[in-house]
């Protein structure tokens, strides 16, 4: 039942080669031998590719003609006797040859006058000999005596030859009154230890200017080069002569470029917070936030008081015309879209309004300051007080209150086990990376007795090896990167600090009297210790636990060194 269908060629027949191999048509050949002209065969032009060979049967230049050979210089046959008298006759008729036969010196008897004796009779002065060689070049004389024999000779070659060692400063008879002869004058002339006076003097003016020049090529040369040799950031066409379309004409259909990046594929993003294409806006968002949190850093000693400057109306929150009075003050111009992006990214609860948790967590930078103790009872309670008023009065209890600026439960310690305190940090809901992506190194497993990488699947290997864990005391040749590593943005711009192995946490870890008296000491800071006292009782004054950090002895001294130039 059915249609039968005819069975075609199979695998094997597929496989099997064909003898004899089918020719290709010269039609075909023309035109591959243009893109892949066989194997030491020359690559001609389909559109050439018929005509007549010409240049094989050209001749160019002047045909050598056959002059003798190299072996009968170098080895000439004998002559017979007879040649050699025939040549000996021909070279007669030279006088030098006459005066000086080949094989004898020239006979000079014939110009001396007559009656002369040759054998006794001698020309010149006679030479007298008053020592030996060795005399001459080592006289038996004192250091002394040829040293003065030799600047007497100095004397005379200068004022003969005027003749000068080598940076002798000349004798121009000026007036020894005014004048002395060892004195330098002028303008001393530049001097580099690089070389780059000797790299110009080597360049010569000629050759620069040829190189600065535009080449001068023909234009036949440059058509045919263009056409048919490739070029730089061009696709070699030689019959783009014979299209009739624009320059910038694409073929094919223009795909559509999509609305997500990768990183909104990875932050599970929704269509209306794509950030493809919004790279400029996000940076100039994100250097207005460093800027607002420097600011505030610089200006303002705790957080109560920075955000006790942007409440201009005192009522615990934060509103947007606030926030564009605070700006303008700081001399930060935003535009109406800009400002409402920057609201709408401290807003977290979109309740219009940015409250104090909510000014912590992003217009400050709440790791480095602190909440200290006074400050704390000010924030829980729901009584308002004037930023300076710090203290509260006497026999007040420190009750938490519905209206009161951040909630006891908000207020986290900094550190595990560390006594200081800040506000809990807050994240974005996109903020959270899903699907076990993980950037930082903890992450990667790059800390002593992690999570061994059992507990999840691994493929391949990968460049930072968070598949096995960091060894407690790493060998010299040991390369591999645990995670531990810089990036490559701090490999490009590495800190003039962390070039010496001095971190951020080292500045701002209190540390005792005598230690940062040591450390200024060790950088080469003279102070007595009048005025080391002074400094350390200003700068404990910063902190109510009475500690310090190298960071606050620093703005002590920059303090005293501004009001010092001020006092000038």
């Amino acid at each position: 039942a059915g249609k039968l269908i005819p069975i075609g060629e199979t695998a094997g027949s597929c496989l099997t080669e064909v003898f004899p191999r089918p020719l290709t048509p010269p039609v075909v050949k023309k035109f591959r031998n243009t893109s892949s002209p066989p194997l030491g065969g020359e690559r001609v032009f389909y559109g050439r590719a018929n005509d007549p060979d010409i240049a094989s049967h050209l001749i160019h230049g002047i045909k050598t003609k056959s002059s003798v050979k190299a072996a009968l210089l170098v080895n000439p046959p004998p002559k017979t006797c007879f040649q050699q008298k025939l040549k000996e006759k021909k070279e007669t008729v030279y006088v030098s040859n006459r005066e000086a036969p080949l094989g004898k010196c020239h006979d000079l008897e014939s110009r001396l006058p007559k009656g002369l004796d040759l054998t006794n009779t001698t020309f010149g002065v006679t030479t007298i000999r008053e020592g030996p060689g060795g005399e001459v070049i080592n006289p038996p004389k004192t250091f002394e005596e040829v040293n003065k024999e030799a600047l007497e000779g100095h004397e005379l070659y200068v004022a003969s030859h005027n003749d000068y060692f080598v940076g002798e400063p000349m004798n121009r008879k000026y007036d020894p009154s005014v004048f002395h002869r060892f004195n330098l004058y002028g303008k001393e002339t530049p001097h580099f230890n690089d070389g780059r006076n000797v790299a110009r003097t080597l360049r010569w003016l000629h050759e620069m200017q040829m190189k600065k020049s535009a080449k001068i090529v023909p234009k036949i040369s440059d058509d045919f080069k263009e056409k048919f040799q490739p070029q730089l950031g061009k696709v070699l066409d030689p019959i783009v002569e014979t299209l009739n379309v624009p320059l910038d004409h694409t073929f094919g259909i223009r795909l559509k470029p999509d609305d997500h990046g990768v990183g909104d594929l990875l932050h599970y993003r929704l269509p209306s917070e794509y950030l493809r294409g919004k790279d400029r806006e996000r940076a100039v968002f994100t250097a207005i936030r460093q800027n607002l949190k420097k600011a505030n850093y610089h200006n303002f000693e705790t957080l109560l008081d920075a955000f006790r400057h942007y409440d201009k109306d005192g009522d615990g929150k934060i509103s947007k015309d606030d926030l564009n009075k605070a700006c303008f003050q700081l001399n930060i111009d935003l535009d109406t879209e800009l400002l409402d992006s920057l609201f709408d990214f401290c807003d977290l609860d979109q309740d219009g309004f940015i409250d104090y948790l909510e000014f912590a967590n992003f217009l400050n930078w709440k790791n480095k300051m602190s909440l200290d103790e006074y400050e704390e009872k000010i924030i829980t309670k729901g009584k308002r007080r004037a930023s300076f008023d710090l203290i509260p009065p006497e026999g007040t209890e420190n009750k938490a209150d519905e209206n009161a600026i951040l909630k006891p439960e908000d207020i986290v310690p900094k550190e595990p086990g560390s006594s200081k305190k800040t506000p809990r940090t807050l994240s974005r809901p996109t903020d959270r990376v899903y699907s076990d992506y993980r950037t930082t190194s903890s992450q990667y497993n790059a800390v002593v007795g992690g999570i061994p990488s059992k507990f999840f699947p691994l493929y391949g290997v990968p460049t930072i090896r968070g598949d096995i864990p960091a060894p407690r005391f790493r060998r010299i040749s040991d390369i591999t990167n645990y995670g531990d590593q810089a990036s490559a943005y701090a490999l490009l711009s590495p800190s003039i600090y962390s070039n010496k192995g001095v971190y951020e946490r080292d500045f701002f870890k209190s540390r005792p009297k005598e230690e940062i008296a040591r450390i200024l000491r060790n950088i080469g800071v003279s102070i007595s210790d009048e005025s080391f006292d002074e400094i350390w009782r200003q700068a404990c004054l910063k902190d109510h636990r009475g500690e310090a950090c190298v960071e606050s002895v620093r703005n002590v001294l920059d303090e005293m060194q501004a009001s010092h130039i001020k006092s000038r």
